[in-house]
C-alpha cells in the first residue's frame, strides 16, 4: 500500500498532481496493476492535516518503534529505537530537586569521584523505570533507553558511587526534602511515620552468628552489634528469612522526608527517639508527628513532645491501660466527621496531667466486624459440636488422641481461639463474655494527641492520612521493586534503600503534579522513542512525534518536551 501521484495536463497547459491511495494487485494475467483505494483529489487543494492524522494513526498502530522504522528517510538505516521518554523525564525532575547538585557538591575535589553523580543517576532512574540488579543497570543504559550525558557504566563504578552515596546520604536527604517543599510549597507541619521489614532470600545457616536474635529477639536502635541482617518479627510473614527494618517519614501528601535502615530484630518502640532527633536538626521539631498504635509507647510520646512538637498517636484498644479502658467506656455523644466517621473527644485525668484522646466510629467498619466476628462464632459452634460428637466415639487411644489434637487446633488457632474458653472440667465452650466485650469495639478505633488547640476532626482526618506512608512503602515494595536485595553488607544494603527512596521522591513529586499514579505515567512515557538512523553520509537520532496526551503530560510535570532531533554526525 502506498500513496500513489498521478498527472495530468489542463486546459490551460498547466500541469495538476492527484494522490490517492492505492497498492498493487495482479490481475488474471499476473501482470501487477494499481487498484485505487481512496481518492484524495488535487495535491494542491488535499487536506494535509488529515493525511497528518492517517499517518499518526498507523504510528500510533505499529508502535513508536515500527513507526520510527517505517519513517526512515531513503538511504538510511534505522538501528534502534531505545526509549527516551522516561529518562527525559526522571532527568529533569533530577535536576530540579537539586538531586544532581548536592550530590556533585558532595563529590567536589575528591579523588576518584568523577562521574559519581552520573551513576548514581543511572541507579535511581532504573529503578524508577525498570527496576532491577546493579549490574543489570550496566546493560540496560545504552540498550534500552538513552539520555543525554550518560554514557556505559561498569559496576564497579555503580558499587563505588553507592558507598560514596552512604557517605553524605543526610546531606543529600535535607537537599532534596528542602527543594520539593519549595517546588511543590508542601505543608510540612505535620509529619507521618512509619516502619516496614524487607526480607532476603538466603538460607539461614548462610547467616553468621551475630545475625541470630538474641534472647528477647529484638535490639535497640542505635545499640546494636554485627550485621544488619537479622532475624525479627516481619511484616512480610516472613519470620524465616533475614530481614532489615526500614522506617520513612512522609508529609501528608505522601512526598518522603527521610528513611532509616535498622537491624531486622529492632523494636518499634525503640526508633522514635532517634527519628525525632534526626528530624529536629531539620528545624522540623516543632512539626506533628503522627504514628500508629506501635510507636505509642510512654517514652515515644514523650520523645515526640521534645523540641516543642507534638503528636498523634493511635493507641491500642486491647492494650489493658487503665487510661484506654476508661477512655472507651466514657460516655459522651458522638459527632459526624464524615458519612463513614464519626469522634467523641474524652480527657482522662485531672488538670495539667489529664490525657485527651479520640474515640473514632466507623459504622461501616462496624459491620464488617459484626458479620466478621459472626462467621467465627458459627465456625467455632460447628467445630464444638465435631469435637463433642467425636469425644462421644472415641473408645481407642487413638480416637481420644484424634479429639486432644483437635482440641488444641481451635485453642491455639490465631483468630478463633479468642472467643474460646476451657471450662473447670476442661471442655472448650464460646466465651460470651469476650463477645460482648469485643462488641463495644466493633468500629472503633482510638487515638491520643498532645496538641490541646487541635480539633477532634483534625486529628481523626490527620491520623486517616497516615495510609501515605503505607501507600510508600507498597510502591517501594511494588512498583520499584525493593526486594530483592542482592547485597550483603551493611553499607550496600542502608545505600540500596537510599536510591529506592530518592527514586520514590521522584514518583511521588511527578504523581502529584500530574495527578495520575506512576503506572500512568511511566507507560505513556515509555512510548517516547528515540530512533538512530545510520547512512552513507554518517547518523542521526530522531525522537518520535509526540501525542496530544504525551504533550499535555509533559506540561504538566513542568517538564520541557525532547528535542525532535538529536546527535548529528558526519561519516
Amino acid at each position: 500500500m502506498y500513496l500513489r501521484t498521478t498527472s495530468r495536463r489542463a486546459k490551460d497547459g498547466q500541469v495538476v498532481r492527484y494522490l490517492a491511495l492505492a497498492h498493487n494487485e495482479r490481475n488474471e494475467r499476473g501482470v501487477p496493476v494499481a487498484r485505487v483505494i481512496h481518492n484524495f483529489g488535487r495535491e494542491d487543494l488535499v487536506d494535509r492535516e488529515a493525511l497528518v492524522r492517517l499517518v499518526r494513526s498507523i504510528q500510533r498502530f505499529l508502535g513508536s518503534e515500527e513507526g520510527l522504522r517505517a519513517a526512515a528517510p531513503r538511504g538510511f538505516e534505522f538501528l534502534a529505537a531505545p526509549e527516551a521518554g522516561g529518562p527525559h523525564v526522571v532527568g529533569a525532575l533530577w535536576e530540579q530537586l537539586g538531586i544532581g547538585r548536592a550530590i556533585s557538591r558532595a563529590a567536589a575535589g575528591g579523588r576518584g569521584r568523577s562521574g559519581v553523580e552520573r551513576a548514581v543517576f543511572t541507579m535511581v532512574c532504573q529503578r524508577c523505570l525498570e527496576p532491577a540488579s546493579k549490574l543489570e543497570a550496566t546493560r540496560w543504559v545504552g540498550r534500552d533507553v538513552v539520555k543525554d550525558g550518560v554514557a556505559g557504566v561498569s559496576d564497579d563504578q555503580l558499587y563505588r558511587a553507592m558507598d560514596f552515596l552512604l557517605g553524605c546520604a543526610e546531606r543529600v536527604q535535607e537537599s532534596v526534602f528542602f527543594s520539593v517543599a519549595h517546588l511543590l510549597n508542601l505543608d510540612v507541619d505535620v509529619i507521618f511515620f512509619d516502619t516496614t521489614s524487607t526480607y532476603f532470600e538466603c538460607e539461614p545457616d548462610e547467616l553468621g552468628d551475630d545475625d541470630r536474635p538474641g534472647d528477647d529477639g529484638e535490639s535497640v536502635a542505635g545499640e546494636r552489634e554485627g550485621p544488619l541482617r537479622r532475624l525479627g518479627h516481619s511484616k512480610d510473614h516472613r519470620p524465616d528469612l533475614p530481614q532489615v527494618v526500614v522506617g520513612l517519614a512522609v508529609t501528608r501528601e505522601g512526598v518522603p522526608v527521610r528513611c532509616w535502615v535498622w537491624p531486622g530484630n529492632t523494636n518499634d518502640q525503640t526508633v522514635i527517639g532517634q527519628v525525632k532527633a534526626d528530624l529536629v536538626g531539620w528545624r522540623l521539631g516543632r512539626a506533628i508527628y503522627v504514628v500508629d498504635a506501635g510507636f505509642s509507647g510512654r517514652d515515644n510520646l514523650r520523645a515526640l513532645r521534645s523540641a516543642g512538637g507534638h503528636y498523634i498517636a493511635g493507641m491500642k484498644l486491647r492494650s489493658g491501660m487503665k487510661e484506654t479502658e476508661a477512655a472507651l467506656s466514657r460516655q459522651g455523644r458522638y459527632r459526624t466527621v464524615r458519612d463513614n466517621l464519626r469522634v467523641k473527644e474524652v480527657k482522662v485525668g485531672d488538670g495539667d496531667a489529664a490525657e485527651r484522646f479520640i474515640v473514632c466510629h466507623n459504622p461501616a467498619e462496624a459491620e464488617r466486624d459484626r458479620v466478621r466476628r459472626d462467621r467465627h462464632i458459627q465456625r467455632i459452634t460447628a467445630e464444638l459440636e465435631r469435637l463433642d460428637a467425636q469425644r462421644q466415639r472415641a473408645t481407642t487411644t487413638a480416637e481420644r488422641d484424634a479429639h486432644r489434637r483437635g482440641e488444641c487446633a481451635l485453642r491455639d488457632h490465631a483468630t478463633l481461639s479468642r472467643y474460646v474458653r476451657q471450662t473447670t472440667s476442661g471442655r472448650l465452650v464460646i466465651d460470651r463474655e469476650k463477645i460482648r466485650a469485643e462488641e463495644r469495639l466493633d468500629g472503633k478505633y482510638l487515638l491520643t494527641t498532645s496538641d490541646p488547640a487541635l480539633p477532634a476532626e483534625d486529628v481523626a482526618l490527620g491520623y486517616k492520612q497516615l495510609l501515605e506512608a503505607e501507600r510508600s512503602f507498597r510502591d517501594l515494595k511494588g512498583v520499584l521493586r525493593l526486594r530483592p536485595v542482592f547485597h550483603s553488607k551493611d553499607e550496600r544494603i542502608r545505600a540500596h534503600v537510599l536510591i529506592c527512596f530518592l527514586a520514590l521522591v521522584i514518583v511521588r513529586v511527578a504523581e502529584t503534579r500530574a495527578g495520575q499514579t506512576w503506572r500512568t505515567i511511566r507507560a505513556e512515557l515509555g512510548e517516547i522513542r528515540q530512533g538512530h538512523f545510520r547512512g552513507h553520509d554518517g547518523e542521526f537520532t530522531q525522537t518520535t512525534e509526540l501525542t496530544a496526551s504525551q504533550r499535555e503530560l509533559l506540561r504538566q510535570l513542568d517538564v520541557p518536551e525532547p528535542p525532535r532531533f538529536g546527535q548529528i554526525t558526519a561519516a
